[in-house]
Formats: C-alpha cells, structure tokens, sequence
C-alpha cells in the first residue's frame, strides 16, 4: 500500500532532496512531503508501472524545479545572509560542516537541470539510462549536462581547496 511504500522511500527521497536544496534540511522534507502528497493522489495508477520508483524521484525532481522556479523573486528580493563557519578544525573531511557547506555552495551554482543530473548520476548512483529516463531526456543529453556540471565544478572557487595539485 502507500503507505508502506513511502515510508520505506522516505530516506532515499529525503536525501536526494537534501541535495537539490542545497542541504537544507526543512526544505527537503518540504519537498518531499509535497511530492509524496501529489504521488498519493495518483497512487493507484503509479503503483501499477514498471518502475513507479523512477516516476517519483521524477515528481520530486519536478517539484523542486517548481519550488525554485517560485522562490526566485523571493530570493531577489531577501537579502543573503552568510553561513557559519565552523570553528572546530574539522574542515576537509567529508561530513564536516565546512566541508558540506562548500559542496552546497557549489551545487547551487549548477543551473538546476545539471544539479539534478549531478544528484541522480553520483549520489543517487543511477545509470545514464535510468537518468535520462527520469528527467524526460536522451542519454547523449544527460552525459552533456554532466559534463558540463563536472566541469564547472572542477573549477569552482567553493571546490578550490580540494583540488588535485
């Protein structure tokens, strides 16, 4: 049943959010939480494809673009404010703070089609065929946006003091 269905997807789905909102915690439970919600109402259909996994983590990246595409005036609008830094020490390993902070600062500066691209091929391990499918494209387009993703972050300025020397 649904339920059962989302509870076993919501750790998955949580993190993959996570990431296309820059590791913001609330607005990846936000959109999540959004998605599940619209899967529901069409769950009867969902339920019976062949890969009702893929037509979800395509709803939530669909939801996302939305969410963005709505937030834009706001955050024009809204001054930024700067993030914390941590103070510990602890920077340069993986799950420290600044660590994550600055692969967050990075993926931001992804235009949201590569970001998404980025999250389902390296995070989410999905092959280009299972990406493509998901976001409504060919292959060729999704080594492309990756590509290109790769790229700008290789020469990202928040990536800097991780590259190889």
């Amino acid at each position: 049943d649904f339920e059962t269905y989302a509870a076993v997807r919501w750790p998955r789905l949580l993190r993959t959010a996570y990431l296309l909102t820059n590791g913001d915690h609330h607005e990846a439970e936000d959109l999540v939480q959004v998605t599940l919600a619209k899967v529901y109402l069409r769950w009867s259909h969902i339920r019976t494809l062949d890969a009702p996994d893929q037509y979800v983590r395509r709803a939530l990246i669909n939801n996302n673009t939305t969410r963005q595409r709505k937030r834009r005036v706001v955050q024009l609008l809204t001054p930024h404010l700067p993030e914390q830094r941590s103070a510990s020490g602890d920077a340069g390993r993986p799950d420290s703070y600044d660590t994550r902070s600055e692969l967050f600062a990075a993926l931001a500066t992804l235009p949201p089609r590569q970001r998404a691209v980025v999250v389902l091929r390296y995070w989410e391990c999905l092959s280009e065929q299972e990406t493509a499918h998901i976001l409504g494209c060919s292959v060729g387009n999704v080594k492309s946006q990756a590509s290109r993703a790769l790229k700008k972050l290789r020469t990202s300025a928040a990536l800097s003091a991780y590259a190889a020397t």
